[in-house]
């Protein structure tokens, strides 16, 4: 089976040869047809995620077909089409896992970070963690919900009922966001790269109340705001935007420093939180959700053995929507 191997941080990743698979007994072996290229991965790649298991398959956006099981899978069969996540393992004797908060597991294992992920013909992935995909939506469009989606529906619960909600960073994550919101009856207001017009021109057609630069003010407060770009800074400038009460969400797994800024910005019970993972209800929850809110996603395809050039155009911003690497049987 081929394989993109990363071996050492903020090295390129390498096309090798590995060797045939066989699962566990709790395992199911997936012939990937997608995988999204997520910014985790980049953070990976660049060592901005310290403990990855190297080498490592990155890829955690999968969807496939299942074509072997483990003797204790009863749940799944073989041709099943699964969708493989982030969150691959977690211990379910922790308090965490027992307060049903498995996503902070301090023993968690995530695929293509310390479990290989799905860049490559096959993977290999515990059952139990994961998903049957039941919508119509092509493999190369339904992998970027495996993770974009997850985690940006994971930070649009924390945001509550908020009716006025600001999504910044309007990438993969946003424009899936962006859709359930309104399906929810949201308004959204979408900040980008400051010029980034084609993203502007992406959140208008998906039907956005308003669309502009990340360093606009909005025309309206806002009840809530959901930090998808990884850039500190942007905390305290979601910050001024928020009515009193209101909440930023901070939604990547990593974040440049935060600066300081005035008291005054967090007076009012105005809350900083993040989001940490996933768990799977979390997972069951929206991909129930996504039929009902009819979403799709713009992608941009890459064969498997183009990934570097997909991570550089998602590092550049050069991806409108999301990257998907479609793997072809070799």
């Amino acid at each position: 089976m081929r394989a993109m191997l990363l071996s050492a941080p903020n090295m390129p990743l390498h096309l090798t040869k590995r060797p045939a698979l066989e699962p566990a007994s709790n395992q199911v072996l997936v012939r990937v047809h997608a995988c999204g290229v997520c910014r985790t991965d980049l953070h990976i790649i660049d060592g901005e995620l310290a403990h990855a298991k190297l080498p490592i398959v990155p890829g955690h956006e999968v969807v496939g077909r299942i074509t072997a099981l483990g003797s204790a899978v009863e749940q799944f069969s073989i041709g099943d089409r699964v969708g493989v996540p982030w969150l691959g393992y977690t211990c379910g004797n922790c308090v965490y896992c027992k307060s049903n908060r498995e996503n902070l597991c301090d023993a968690a294992r995530f695929t293509g970070y310390t479990l290989d992920g799905g860049y490559a013909d096959f993977m290999l992935a515990d059952a139990r963690y994961c998903f049957r995909l039941h919508n119509d939506l092509p493999d190369t469009e339904a992998a970027p919900l495996l993770c974009a989606g997850l985690i940006g529906y994971r930070a649009l619960r924390m945001a509550g009922d908020a009716e006025r909600l600001g999504l910044y960073g309007f990438g993969a994550a946003a424009h899936i966001v962006a859709q359930i919101a309104r399906h929810q009856g949201r308004r959204v207001f979408a900040f980008t790269r400051p010029g980034d017009h084609e993203a502007q021109h992406l959140a208008r057609a998906l039907g956005v109340t308003w669309a502009g630069d990340s360093n606009v003010h909005p025309p309206e407060m806002l009840d809530a705001a959901i930090l998808f770009a990884p850039v500190g800074s942007l905390v305290p400038t979601a910050l001024r935007a928020l009515v009193k009460g209101g909440m930023v969400i901070c939604a990547g797994i990593h974040m440049s420093d935060i600066p300081s800024f005035p008291y005054s910005l967090l007076w009012g019970e105005r809350k900083i939180v993040s989001v940490a993972n996933l768990t799977r209800r979390d997972g069951e929850e929206f991909l129930d959700l996504v039929s009902k809110a009819r979403v799709r996603t713009r992608t941009r395809i890459y064969p498997l053995e183009n990934a570097n050039q997909a991570l550089a155009d998602l590092r550049k911003g050069a991806v409108i929507g999301a990257a998907v690497l479609e793997v072809t049987v070799s």
